[in-house]
């Protein structure tokens, strides 16, 4: 049986904030209530279990360049009326900006979704707790080395809408879960690490035994990993390694880092700036990412954007204020960090186009190169500006063809230009990570490994 949608309710309550807009004035009303379910389990027990409910309402006032925002973690009136006088009152503190505003509608339509499953909503505790003791069980059945360091299950359930005096009336409703395990696998003195996951909109769909065979050998294989002799290499990035990989380029091409000066490809649009091999979208309309979503954080219609096409830059991702700033179109590319936060431009999710072949087709081919299963500092080794690119890693060393002995404390390093442009194949092994960026192996040549 089906669930009652009522994030109708909660756009009711927007619009009445909206509807006390006084002359002059442009005001939005964000409205959310969720559920989520934290479970961890060590040993066959749980360790840790929360169960959390949140309902609140962000305000934003702009009045001659000024704007001015509050919030609240309750939806009673009396406190939402102060709320919007809070809002008011914190207009003097903002400086004044030419570009300030609203979203406005763009007459994109909505791409309908099924983001809401019944099955997920019904689940019990009881069920959601094995499934976490299940996934410890067979991660610590899949080799006598390995310990299970946590086995996780989480889910999340919303519902938002959105009402300004622009124009936009929204609401809407979504859910998902996942299991995360970590692994520890001991050799000795020496201990290693992995991890796994699962992704899905129900738990029907969580593929528990992928997610145990994942972390068990992420943490076997680079048992006994040396230090590796430096030199130029072609490396290929593990599909998780890939994600986060995307996560670095996705931040580089929103619009808000390019008018702040903090993009390497500020004023490159059209050029290429990556292999032909390479295409990047941000496609919240796909079903099967993590981060699918029908509308972003203004109330806008969420929309595939193609970033780079076969190489060549073709677009910046766009919140309103961004769009503005550059005198172009929102992308619908808003987000924000729930009804505390303001929209700001980002990516939604991003996904590579994938290739023909799977890893181990790819590394029949390699003679002399890495297997990369680890980054470390990956954020704080990277310069959004210049994109000089280095980080510590941990892998596997791929030799005339064949997967071989481990490696560890070493860092790549190159610069993302080159990367971009060194790309030599991209993989068919998509995979659905529960973060904004999917993973899929990535051969880069001619990157610097310094080791011993």
């Amino acid at each position: 049986m089906s669930s009652p949608d009522r994030s109708g309710e909660l756009l009711t309550i927007a619009e009445r904030v909206v509807a006390m807009a006084k002359p002059g004035e442009q005001v939005e009303a964000y409205v959310s209530r969720g559920l989520s379910t934290d479970v961890r389990v060590y040993e066959g027990e749980v360790e840790h279990f929360v169960s959390a409910q949140s309902e609140g309402i962000g305000i934003r006032v702009i009045r001659d360049g000024r704007t001015g925002t509050s919030y609240c973690g309750t939806l009673d009136p009396g406190q939402i009326a102060e709320v919007l006088a809070e809002a008011r009152d914190n207009l003097s503190y903002g400086e004044p900006d030419e570009w300030a505003g609203l979203a406005s509608p763009d007459g994109v339509a909505v791409t309908p979704q099924n983001l809401w499953d019944d099955s997920l909503e019904s689940t019990s505790t009881a069920r959601k707790i094995e499934l976490a003791k299940e996934l410890e069980r067979l991660a610590r059945s899949g080799d006598s080395r390995v310990r299970v360091d946590d086995s996780n299950y989480s889910d999340a359930f919303g519902e938002a809408a959105v009402a300004t005096t622009t124009g936009v009336r929204v609401a809407g409703r979504e859910n998902g879960c996942y299991l995360s395990v970590g692994t520890l696998a001991d050799d000795g003195d020496e201990t290693q690490t992995g991890f796994g996951f699962a992704v899905g909109r129900n738990t029907d769909e969580l593929d528990l035994d992928k997610a145990a065979r994942d972390a068990v050998d992420r943490a076997t294989r680079l048992l006994g990993a040396t230090k590796p002799a430096s030199r130029r290499i072609t490396v290929v990035l593990d599909p998780y390694v890939t994600a986060q990989f995307l996560g670095i380029i996705g931040g580089t091409l929103n619009g808000e880092s390019v008018v702040k000066g903090r993009s390497l490809f500020a004023q490159r649009l059209g050029e290429t700036v990556a292999s032909p091999l390479f295409t990047l979208v941000d496609d919240p309309t796909n079903p099967l990412a993590y981060t699918a979503t029908d509308i972003d954080g203004e109330g806008l219609a969420a929309r595939r954007n193609v970033l780079i096409d076969n190489g060549v830059l073709k677009t910046f991702v766009q919140s309103s204020y961004s769009a503005r700033r550059m005198g172009v179109g929102t992308t619908g590319n808003g987000v924000r960090g729930g009804y505390a936060g303001s929209p700001s431009a980002g990516c939604l999710a991003l996904q590579i186009a994938p290739g023909q072949r799977k890893q181990d087709e790819i590394i029949a081919g390699i003679d002399d190169g890495v297997l990369i299963q680890q980054v470390q500092g990956l954020h704080s080794g990277v310069n959004p500006v210049s994109g000089d690119f280095s980080t510590g890693a941990a892998g596997l060393m791929i030799t005339k063809g064949s997967v071989g002995a481990p490696v560890r404390e070493f860092t790549i390093a190159s610069t993302l230009q080159r990367m971009l442009l060194d790309i030599a194949e991209v993989g068919a092994d998509l995979e659905w990570l529960p973060m904004r960026a999917t993973g899929v192996s990535l051969v880069i040549h001619d990157v610097t490994l310094s080791g011993s």
